[in-house]
């Protein structure tokens, strides 16, 4: 219900007024409480759609190892008639995803508010919660996949360096990436040699993603090339946890993501990082929310435990560039 309150002009003629001998209160008009609550910004999640959660499902607590299983490669030799072929011998060689990382919530919700408040407290702070558990998981996730990108073997998928821009484009390896539209390096030139190398390991070209910050977008959106059609979706933004094209661009599905970690670059304005959804494993769970009663005052305790893991199972599958922005 809404709240009216308003302070009389006047003493002598106001019913309810402070000033009035004997009354506190005032008559019921201006001031509107609403029921409804501001919320936070909230960074799109994007771990979910990039990365293979197969095994989710397997996990129940909080140090829980989840092998998995590695493809044989099987060899092919030529044969001749009578000629005697060799077997390859399968193995079951292991990888181990371990859940070991936790993130936990809690927050005490007084009897007075859950009582007198026009607001669902409890339920606004458990939206709160379960966000913030979703974001650090995010960003946890995406630093694991940037620190699993290769360097020399299978191959070098790092394009340029946490450096101060060169003049070598997309054959960067000691400055970073100068993107721009004009004399510097087109984001477009650079997707496409992400998506070469990718090319060169026979990556598959279904399920490829690209994920970058906002400042990637900006410079892509004044790119010379129209295959990006008004702003990416129509002008609508993202459509879900992140996704800026209904479209692939250079093969890959376009994500945007406050969760790059450019904030502990040292001298790059940003990375990017491409991929198969094949490349990382994660797998994580609520494992326990409860709400039980606080011992020191009148009020319940709601706290909940979330537990995760994430494995870079074909590092030949991912792809990095560091670049500068002017």
């Amino acid at each position: 219900m809404a709240q009216y309150f308003q302070e009389g002009s006047s003493p002598t003629l106001s019913n309810f007024d402070s000033g009035t001998a004997g009354q506190t209160n005032s008559f019921f008009l201006p001031s509107i409480y609403s029921k409804k609550v501001l919320n936070f910004f909230r960074k799109a999640s994007v771990v979910e759609a990039i990365t293979n959660t197969d095994y989710a499902g397997e996990i129940s607590a909080y140090g829980d190892s989840v092998k998995i299983i590695k493809e044989p490669v099987i060899s092919v030799s030529d044969y001749t008639r009578g000629a005697t072929t060799t077997p390859t011998k399968l193995t079951d060689q292991e990888i181990s995803l371990v859940v070991d990382s936790a993130k936990a919530f809690k927050f005490i919700v007084d009897d007075i508010e859950t009582n007198m408040s026009h607001v669902n407290f409890k339920e606004v702070a458990s939206s709160s919660a379960a966000y913030a558990l979703k974001d650090s998981y995010d960003a946890a996730v995406i630093s694991t996949m940037l620190a699993g990108v290769p360097a020399s073997s299978p191959a070098d998928h790092i394009i340029g360096a946490d450096a101060a821009a060169g003049t070598d484009g997309v054959n960067a390896t000691t400055t970073s990436v100068d993107l721009g539209v004009a004399t510097e390096t087109d984001p477009l030139d650079l997707l496409a040699r992400m998506a070469r190398l990718l090319d060169d390991q026979s990556v598959p070209e279904e399920n490829r993603w690209f994920v970058a910050g906002p400042d990637f977008y900006e410079e892509l959106s004044q790119s010379g090339s129209k295959l990006l059609s008004v702003d990416y979706n129509a002008g609508q933004g993202s459509i879900r946890n992140g996704l800026v094209s209904s479209g692939k661009l250079r093969g890959f599905d376009m994500y945007k993501s406050n969760n790059m970690g450019n904030s502990n670059l040292t001298t790059a304005d940003g990375q990017c990082l491409g991929g198969h959804i094949s490349s990382t494993a994660t797998a994580n769970t609520i494992l326990s929310t409860e709400v039980i009663r606080d011992p020191d005052s009148f009020g319940d305790i709601v706290r909940g435990l979330h537990v995760y893991g994430a494995k870079v199972l074909r590092p030949e599958a991912l792809v990095k560039a560091y670049y500068t922005i002017d």
